[in-house]
């Protein structure tokens, strides 16, 4: 399927304007992300209708802490990404197109995904697994026809889209989780193949959007969790997103190309979600480790739990978003 948002250049070169990367390919050539080509002086989507994961997750798993929760979205995957992390989770999905030239999965059309996020009895649709918006073609179709039924759609990203592919998306995505790597530029470098400034810019775009946003962080230990830099990542969100934006830090687990980095020590994220409260956040959360408390949304005027969560099982104390103990109102999007 011939794709959207690309330029024909005068040397016969196509710009792929979907990412911040921009690729300019030659004729046959495919970008960075594995799953966009030129063929015949077209650029064409490889994975167009193509998914790879499909099923119904806990909002939280996300991590989407202040939207709906306790409810279930359903979840839809594709093949690809734009970045190219060492530390990769899902590489199998996301690396495999451009570095093993395959693309597996099963074809579907946007109507067949919003009638079974529908019949699935979730309240929203999300786009995740692998980087949403190397399949925007699809994610804009469906996320089009579940709005039209109701269903809001949910984005779980790198934050690396073009301004084009945001404006694209903006009027049809009701809540983000961006991944926020590190606060270095030499790291998206190093680990990433990317650019930090892009991120950046666009997650204050989205705020301006309207978008209900959450923000990740996964720690690595003595790469992205310097006392310096978590401090200045933690100042960015309490600046530029607001002290109300919600905060996960993660720890890693050994995976793809750095299977022999250490993986991260419950200490660390403990420490790294200290900074982030210290430094204004409001709600600073942790995963991928065992602490009962570090899932807990607490009220910010008087402490009191509000929402506590063992994995992804949620005692909804507050389930309006109204504090059960002083009646101060919660930020995120409670009811639709």
């Amino acid at each position: 399927m011939e794709t959207v948002l690309w330029t024909a250049l005068d040397d016969g070169r196509l710009r792929c304007d979907l990412c911040a990367h921009a690729c300019a390919l030659a004729p046959e050539q495919t970008g960075r992300c594995g799953v966009r080509r030129n063929e015949g002086g077209v650029l064409r989507s490889l994975v167009d209708g193509l998914v790879t994961g499909v099923q119904a997750d806990p909002v939280e798993k996300k991590p989407l802490y202040h939207f709906l929760p306790g409810s279930r979205t359903f979840s839809v995957g594709s093949a690809g990404c734009n970045f190219s992390c060492l530390f990769c989770q899902n590489h199998h999905i996301s690396r495999d197109p451009l570095e093993q030239g395959r693309i597996s999965g099963q074809r579907v059309s946007p109507e067949q995904l919003a009638e079974a996020a529908l019949r699935s009895s979730c309240r929203s649709l999300a786009f995740t697994y692998n980087e949403p918006t190397v399949f925007v073609e699809l994610l804009a179709a469906t996320a089009a026809l579940a709005q039209e039924r109701g269903l809001p759609s949910l984005l779980v990203s790198n934050g690396f889209m073009s301004g084009a592919c945001l404006r694209l998306l903006g009027p049809l995505v009701r809540a983000a989780n961006i991944d926020l790597k590190a606060f270095s530029e030499d790291f998206y470098r190093q680990y990433c193949g990317a650019r930090l400034r892009p991120v950046l810019r666009n997650l204050v775009r989205m705020r301006e959007l309207g978008w209900w946003l959450e923000v990740t962080t996964l720690i690595l230990e003595g790469v992205n969790d310097s006392e310096a830099e978590v401090r200045a990542l933690a100042r960015f969100i309490r600046d530029e997103l607001g002290p109300d934006t919600p905060w996960h830090v993660t720890a890693f687990h050994p995976a793809y190309r750095m299977a022999r980095h250490p993986a991260t020590r419950a200490a660390t994220v403990r420490r790294c979600r200290e900074a982030g409260l210290e430094e204004g956040l409001r709600f600073v959360y942790t995963g991928n480790i065992l602490w009962a408390d570090g899932g807990t949304t607490r009220c910010p005027q008087c402490g009191a739990p509000c929402l506590e969560r063992q994995g992804w099982q949620v005692d909804l104390a507050a389930d309006d978003g109204v504090c059960p103990h002083c009646g101060n109102r919660l930020p995120g999007v409670w009811t639709l």
